[in-house]
Order: C-alpha cells, then sequence, then structure tokens
C-alpha cells in the first residue's frame, strides 16, 4: 500500500465522460497494484480470470463489484483491517499523481505511454504481470491500462457537478458501478486517466479487475 497525501483537485477534462469540477480528497492508502491472481487465489480459494496461463502475478480479472465485496470482507476478516475501492475522486487524484495534469498515470506525451502501460499498441491482446511498466509519480503501478479497475462510487454522468466538494458520486437512480484505467485493449485516447464507464455490479469480464485502498486514523 502506498500513502497518498490528500488534497484538492481538477477533476474531469471537460469531455462527455467527465465533467472538469474542483474535489478534495483526504490522505488514504491505495495498492501499489491491482490485486493479483496469487492474492484472489490465497484469499478465495479459486481463480475466476479469463487468463489464468498469464501467471499468478498477473491482475486478476474477470471479477464482479460483488465479487470485489467478499474478497474484501475475507480479506478484512483476516487481516483486521478494513479494506475498501477507492472512491472515483481518490482513484484519478492517485492515477494523476496526486492530482497533476496528467493525461496518462504517469506521463502526458503519448510517445512514453509504452513505458507506463500495456494498452493496444503493446499489449498483444493480453493481460501481464503487475509492475513491469514505470510508476507513476506516487510509485503506483499499471493504473493506466492492463486490467480495468473498479471503484467504490455509482456511475453517475455528471458526478461532482451537483455537489463539487464531494469526491463520491451521486446513488440517485444509479444502477451501475464505476471503472477506470482502461484495458489492454485500448487505444491511447481510451485509456485516459479521465476515462470511465459504468457496468452493473454483477458484470463479470475479461479486463474487470481492481486494487484496493485504506483510510488513514
Amino acid at each position: 500500500m502506498v500513502l497518498v497525501k490528500g488534497g484538492c483537485y481538477t477533476m474531469g477534462d471537460g469531455s462527455d465522460e467527465e465533467s472538469v469540477h474542483k474535489v478534495c480528497v483526504k490522505d488514504f492508502y491505495i495498492g501499489k497494484y491491482p490485486v493479483t491472481q496469487m492474492q484472489w487465489t490465497g484469499t478465495m480459494g479459486t481463480n475466476p480470470s479469463k487468463e489464468p496461463n498469464c501467471g499468478l502475478n498477473c491482475p486478476v480479472e474477470n471479477v464482479s463489484w460483488n465479487d470485489v465485496q467478499a474478497f474484501i470482507r475475507k480479506l478484512d476478516a483476516r487481516t483486521g483491517k478494513a479494506y475498501r475501492l477507492p472512491t472515483e475522486a481518490e482513484w484519478e487524484y492517485a492515477a494523476r499523481s496526486g492530482g497533476k495534469a496528467e493525461k496518462w498515470a504517469g506521463t502526458s506525451s503519448e510517445k512514453s505511454l509504452a513505458d507506463y502501460a500495456w494498452y493496444y499498441n503493446n499489449a498483444d491482446f493480453q493481460t501481464h504481470p503487475v509492475g513491469q511498466k514505470k510508476p507513476n509519480g506516487l510509485g503506483l503501478y499499471d493504473m493506466t491500462g492492463n486490467v480495468w479497475e473498479w471503484t467504490s462510487d455509482w456511475f453517475d454522468e455528471g458526478v461532482g457537478v451537483q455537489d463539487p466538494k464531494n469526491d463520491a458520486a451521486s446513488e440517485a437512480d444509479a444502477r451501475m458501478r464505476s471503472l477506470r484505467g482502461g484495458y489492454w485493449g485500448d487505444l491511447a485516447s481510451f485509456v485516459h486517466v479521465t476515462r470511465r464507464i459504468g457496468l452493473v455490479p454483477s458484470a463479470h469480464g475479461v479486463g474487470y479487475g481492481f486494487r484496493v485502498a485504506l483510510s488513514t486514523p
């Protein structure tokens, strides 16, 4: 886990996916890597990944939001901690090296993107072991590409617009949970740090993974 010092930043990029708004986040911890197949299997006893031959150090994927909650409950019982998924605002703040104006996690230059991320141009249509690319400015790996990452928030197309100090999406009329970061099959233009999609909490699929977070005391 990496400690992320909180702060305020401008979330979003003005696209249809996420409007620009000011958000403040408190200090929190977030996983240095996505949760791996080894970590999942050691906790849950089975490996649901569509790509198990990638190796146990690859991100677990093909897990739903509901599956992740079951994993977290077991992890909490074993460790005595209170793990959770990051909010969208926390995730983006961390991906952007502490709220910096980065287009991808660690860089704003498409020429250097392959140094930081597994995506369409270099992934050979498969996931890859975590930690093989460069980390971003906070020492976090694979926040762009490789696998999508579930967040704790409900998916709301107007996230943060009504209450710009609130770092969580409204639950009103929401039916989907948000994912961030893109995956190995996305072009560079689809793995930027502000991109977000929503899926029902029971959705499974290749490329759906996550990393955990912890609140500070």
